[in-house]
């Protein structure tokens, strides 16, 4: 049985995201505590933590987010406007934020819960808008067998509705494409050019073809970026059921497999191999590595993973 999404996080389609869907993402997000990583700097003046020191000259203010420091509430603005704010300070630079999504022929595709497409899309669309809620500018890379295009990170709403626009014009293979080996590869390089250090890097994408050139780009980008890939997978990929005769087309093919136990136990391990090889590929560059089904509730798996990689760091 597919798992209804929760009503604290809309789902507009199980197949394809719409830009309806997308938008409404935006409350929700506030909840994710995405400024709880910290990113890296190779010189000083990088992103400053949210939990300001006393001193700095006052900016401005905001409405309060969870996660502010609660010693800089704005009392007076809060008192004249009847919601609570906090201040910022000059000194406090925000930190880009770049969402790299992957939007492959592979990717349109999921046996329950919603597509990989559709869940990158939206955990891409609640970190954009969480990091928009904390005052971040955010960027984003979409790339696909046909195209691969970037744009760099923007203050305020700009960014994350440019990001989710794209999410949802996106369009599914019409006929299968040929896999292409370059293209994990030459977006990662791509995506090294654009991000700049000091940035938080999310790679959502089931890493198929992310080989050795594709890997060091991305290790290369973790030296001086927090860099967090989400592994994004269908249960069927994970496991296949214990028997039974299977037919599976990809609408010019159709094949028939037998799922015997002993096929069965050879894909888990096979899957086991690959997922193990791209996490401690990614935890030795030191990068968050995080797990996402198909079924998974994308505001639920965030809220929690996030929690528990921050306290784990």
């Amino acid at each position: 049985m597919n798992r209804v999404p929760s009503p604290a996080a809309p789902v507009a389609d199980l197949v394809r995201p719409s830009l309806a869907g997308l938008i409404r993402l935006n409350h929700p997000a506030s909840g994710i505590g995405l400024y709880r990583i910290a990113a890296k700097a190779v010189e000083s003046g990088g992103y400053l933590s949210r939990f300001k020191a006393r001193g700095m000259e006052f900016a401005e203010s905001r409405p309060y987010v969870p996660g502010d420091d609660v010693r800089n509430l704005d009392w007076r603005v809060t008192a004249r406007t009847g919601r609570t704010h906090t201040k910022l300070f000059r000194e406090e630079r925000e930190r880009p934020v770049m969402l790299s999504v992957d939007y492959r022929a592979a990717m349109w595709f999921a046996t329950r819960g919603a597509f990989k497409s559709v869940r990158v899309a939206q955990l891409a669309a609640l970190l954009a808008w969480s990091a928009s809620h904390h005052g971040d500018r955010v960027g984003g890379q979409i790339f696909s067998e046909q195209a691969c295009s970037e744009f760099r990170p923007e203050h305020g709403q700009r960014g994350v509705l440019r990001l989710i626009r794209q999410l949802a014009e996106g369009q599914a293979p019409a006929l299968p494409v040929a896999e292409s080996e370059a293209v994990p590869a030459t977006a990662m390089k791509r995506l090294q050019q654009h991000v700049k250090p000091g940035t938080l890097v999310f790679v959502l994408s089931d890493f198929r073809g992310f080989d050795a050139t594709a890997q060091t780009a991305l290790g290369a980008l973790a030296r001086h970026s927090s860099v967090v890939p989400v592994f994004v997978y269908d249960p069927l990929e994970a496991g296949l059921p214990k028997s039974g005769c299977f037919r599976v087309s990809n609408t010019v093919l159709e094949l028939a497999f037998d799922a015997g136990h002993h096929s069965a136990r050879r894909w888990h391990e096979k899957f086991e191999a690959r997922r193990g090889a791209l996490e401690r590929f990614a935890r030795s560059r030191g990068m968050r590595w995080l797990e996402c089904s198909t079924t998974d509730d994308p505001l639920a798996f965030l809220q929690r993973a996030l929690r528990v990689s921050s306290k784990t760091r």
